[in-house]
């Protein structure tokens, strides 16, 4: 159930991003009066799912679910189509149009994308809000990977810099500290000194040969607020106010300390010691089949929430959108360090597909869905042959030197475009594959 959530959430996520893609193309394709003969949502290679022609464009749903393509004709693309461009150019083909109406009928999906993923953000912004903690909240500190340790952090060391910048929101440390190549010093809060950390070069390789897993989470104090229906901690003694310290000889000064130590209980009665008074006292407590003994934390992490009206929302969502897109081209430049070793890190639509939550999130699925069409656009504006950048290339050099490119060319770059955008494909997605197993 859970495979077909998140692929149900993929399925159509894509498809509103590819739909909107192609018709960035094929909207100012038909402005400069350009036919488009064919419109598709994925591809239909020997037959379609459903296809009608209207007018002179054929409208269709394909079976291979790996993109869509619009068909303009008198274009070279991965059509191929030889035969068309050896005859004289028509006034209805985009060959036959301006260099500048073309470059406008290829920018446009990318074009689309962009704005897509501004305008989904505003309003997610605008019907949510913008939920986070900020990292001076984190008053007692963090809890530490095992990996985090190794490298000299300690739990309860508060974070004040990363490369000599303040850190505004804790979300942002991961990020800050494992998207670069080179050295850096983190800045750290620590019994009320303050400790560089050095981090070295391919930081980001280090971490994910550790295990990939989360360097810190926000410590949090085990303070007794109230109870639940599992009512084992009011059995056993313990009152509002106390402060847990320890499970049988385990140290559990945070919650997720606690946690994962009560799993190692369960349906056992163990020791529990708690602070009460200034007072250190110990109980024995019967932990239920589910690691629980039943109370609420009343030390809670105190996020901020910021709310946005309808035209606020719009500069917040561009500012979101363009720090996600950043985001992510600083990843996908690590991919060409070959000391980072990221190669294998390449995902397809299984990759794609697991960043989906594995229940049915609105939340979740119009912010990724965001940050889908910011990836859409920057990757179709590459300057591969056979992507939309390779195209504008071609029309810049046109416009520069007032005459386009020789077909053969044209044709033989598309083809090797095509082969490295199917090579990157199969390598990407095996790499999915692989990771199953």
């Amino acid at each position: 159930m859970e495979f077909l959530i998140k692929a149900a959430q993929l399925l159509m996520s894509l498809s509103i991003l590819v739909i909107l893609h192609e018709l960035g193309h094929f909207i100012p394709a038909k402005l400069f009066k350009t036919r488009v003969e064919k419109f598709y949502l994925f591809f239909d290679p020997w037959f379609s799912v459903v296809k009608k022609k209207i007018g002179d464009t054929e409208y269709g749903i394909g079976w291979l679910p790996l993109g869509g393509y619009v068909k303009i004709s008198g274009m070279i693309d991965e059509s191929m189509d030889k035969e068309q461009m050896q005859k004289p150019a028509e006034p209805w083909e985009f060959r036959a149009k301006p260099a500048w109406q073309r470059l406008i009928i290829m920018l446009g999906g990318v074009t689309v994308n962009l704005l897509l993923g501004v305008f989904i953000y505003s309003m997610v912004l605008f019907t949510w809000g913008d939920t986070y903690l900020p990292n001076k909240n984190v008053v007692d500190g963090v809890v530490c990977s095992d990996f985090a340790k190794e490298i000299g952090f300690q739990d309860g060391d508060k974070i004040i810099t990363v490369d000599a910048e303040e850190i505004e929101r804790f979300s942002d440390i991961f990020q800050d500290m494992v998207l670069r190549d080179e050295s850096f010093v983190v800045v750290v809060e620590r019994d009320d000194d303050f400790i560089d950390i050095s981090i070295g070069d391919n930081f980001i390789k280090d971490w994910k040969n550790s295990g990939k897993k989360l360097l810190f989470s926000p410590a949090v104090i085990v303070e007794i607020g109230g109870y639940t229906d599992i009512d084992n901690a009011e059995k056993a003694g313990l009152l509002k106010g106390d402060i847990l310290l320890s499970v049988g000889d385990v140290e559990t000064k945070y919650f997720d300390e606690l946690r994962v130590e009560l799993q190692n209980h369960k349906s056992k009665t163990v020791e529990i010691s708690v602070l009460r008074n200034d007072t250190k006292l110990v109980f024995p407590v019967e932990v239920s089949a589910e690691g629980m003994i039943g109370f609420a934390n009343s030390s809670r992490l105190d996020f901020s929430i910021k709310q946005f009206g309808l035209l606020s929302s719009f500069p917040a969502g561009y500012n979101l959108a363009m720090n996600k897109l950043g985001g992510y081209i600083s990843q996908f430049a690590l991919i060409f360090n070959s000391d980072n070793d990221l190669a294998g890190e390449l995902g397809g639509f299984g990759a794609i597909g697991s960043m989906f939550p594995s229940v049915w999130d609105w939340r979740s699925f119009w912010s990724l869905t965001a940050f889908l069409s910011l990836m859409l656009a920057f990757m179709n504006l590459l300057p591969i042959p056979a992507l939309d950048g390779g195209h504008v290339v071609f029309l810049l050099y046109e416009i520069a030197v007032g005459k386009p490119a020789p077909d053969k060319v044209m044709e033989y770059a598309q083809g090797v475009g095509m082969i490295l955008l199917l090579g990157l494909l199969v390598f990407a997605n095996g790499n999915d594959i692989i990771k199953l197993f």
